[in-house]
């Protein structure tokens, strides 16, 4: 068993040494090869002040690159512990026009591991319009764990429907999963063991990976930026304490905690506006505000749909985008001042990186299609390598997981984001006080397919 652990060690060092000299090498022939957009730019009054800002920014990112590199090497989730030591929780699934999917939800949850007479299960239906709240009494009647189910009269989005589910609680920890997600037996369990070894984790952060891949090649690609948004960004963050965000789709919180800061959360606004996005993102700020851990559990999966089409997608990146940027403003409040004890530099450095990427990043993007646009046989060559190269490191991380030839998808994943998603965040950064969900429109109500639903749910078990 040591062999093999040190053997597995071994290749992590190996993969994540090869990924540093794969980006420095790639780096320097890139620099090299771009000698003649350089000396291009050199012909113009800004181009020199140009590429000192790019050599410098270049520098700040590979040097965060090996910064991040290292703490995921260091990076163990905690194994599940023990039936006894496990606390109560409370599930809450908010389910809007979700249908048959929010039964399969429930339906997985019923059979996680984890103590019967230590699991409250709550279902709220916030004002669906379809068969949604069928589905959810569907659950009540037939799953052998006991469903509390709440309707809304009408639909007053998420983050009400999650606060409803709170008041109803009586578990030690909360626990919120989508209700277009599945968890492994396993997920509820390791989800809420940090806190019973540690009474200063306020928030878990589940790892969300994507259930309907088999759906289309977006899906696909999708599911790369997740394992590279979750078993990268978030296992490094949670080396020192600092998870930025606990998904929708599976967290876990202190009870204690999130009583503490409920209705300041459900009346967060935003440039005067109730701010009806971002509410994960939005408690986790308030709980790393007031002292408490947020870490990430690599064993906890949970498996969600994400959108098929490139408008939904669309839409639901930008919601993301400007809960971001909304949230990392709200950070900056804080993270510099003494908000908890012990090391606060990597929430810092993590912070800034933040900042630059929401600004800095976005202004070279720009340029860069300004570049594009001026001179095409210049700069779209050099464009393309640099798009190869940001597209590696997903790539390598999704194939060392999971030895998948798919992991080609990360680059064009990379060459579709800088074609078709580059506007996005620039967007976001005008519109961060735009609060429409975006991506849960009331769907057009088909006779057949209720029909169907209600032959189905008569069948169920």
């Amino acid at each position: 068993m040591v062999t093999s652990r040190k053997i597995v060690g071994n290749k992590k060092k190996i993969v994540a040494l090869a990924c540093i000299l794969a980006v420095v090498a790639a780096a320097c022939l890139h620099g090299a090869g771009g000698s003649s957009a350089t000396q291009f730019l050199k012909g113009e009054a800004w181009g020199n002040t140009l590429i000192a800002l790019f050599a410098v920014f270049s520098c700040l990112a590979l040097a965060e690159l090996v910064w991040r590199i290292i703490l995921v090497l260091k990076y163990r989730p905690i194994p599940g512990v023990s039936d006894d030591q496990l606390p109560t929780c409370t599930i809450v699934v908010p389910a809007y026009n979700e249908g048959r999917q929010v039964f399969d939800t429930l339906k997985s949850l019923a059979a996680s591991n984890y103590p019967r007479k230590k699991i409250q299960l709550i279902a709220v239906d916030d004002g669906s319009v379809d068969d949604t709240w069928e589905w959810i009494k569907q659950a009540q009647r037939t799953l052998t764990l006991p469903v509390l189910t709440i309707r809304q009269p009408r639909n007053q989005g998420k983050r009400q429907a999650l606060y409803d589910g709170f008041r109803k609680s009586t578990g030690a920890v909360l626990v919120t999963v989508d209700s277009d997600s599945m968890v492994e037996p396993d997920t509820l369990r390791n989800l809420v063991t940090p806190f019973s070894l540690n009474p200063i984790v306020g928030a878990v952060a589940g790892n969300v990976r994507v259930l309907n891949q088999a759906q289309g090649i977006i899906p696909r690609m999708v599911d790369i930026v997740f394992v590279f948004s979750f078993d990268f960004m978030r296992a490094g963050q949670s080396m020192f304490r600092t998870v930025t965000c606990t998904p929708g789709a599976l967290s876990a919180y202190r009870k204690s905690v999130v009583m503490g800061v409920l209705d300041k959360w459900r009346n967060q606004t935003f440039l005067g506006r109730p701010a009806n996005i971002g509410e994960d993102r939005a408690m986790t700020n308030m709980i790393l505000r007031r002292g408490y851990d947020v870490v990430f559990q690599q064993n906890a999966r949970v498996f969600t749909e994400v959108p098929v089409g490139y408008a939904q997608l669309c839409k639901m990146y930008l919601r993301w985008a400007r809960s971001n940027v909304r949230e990392t403003i709200a950070m900056t409040a804080f993270i510099f001042t003494r908000f908890r004890r012990g090391s606060m530099l990597g929430a810092r450095i993590n912070l800034v990186s933040d900042v630059l990427k929401l600004t800095v990043a976005q202004i070279f993007f720009l340029i860069s299609w300004g570049l594009i646009l001026w001179h095409p046989a210049i700069f779209g060559s050099k464009t393309i390598i640099g798009i190869v190269l940001g597209s590696s490191l997903s790539a390598s991380i999704y194939a060392w997981k999971f030895g998948k030839t798919s992991s080609i998808l990360a680059f064009v994943y990379g060459f579709f984001f800088f074609i078709a998603l580059t506007w996005i965040k620039p967007y976001a950064l005008i519109t961060p006080h735009h609060s429409r969900w975006l991506t849960r429109a009331c769907p057009k109500v088909n006779p057949d397919t209720d029909l169907h639903h209600q032959l189905s749910a008569r069948q169920l078990t």
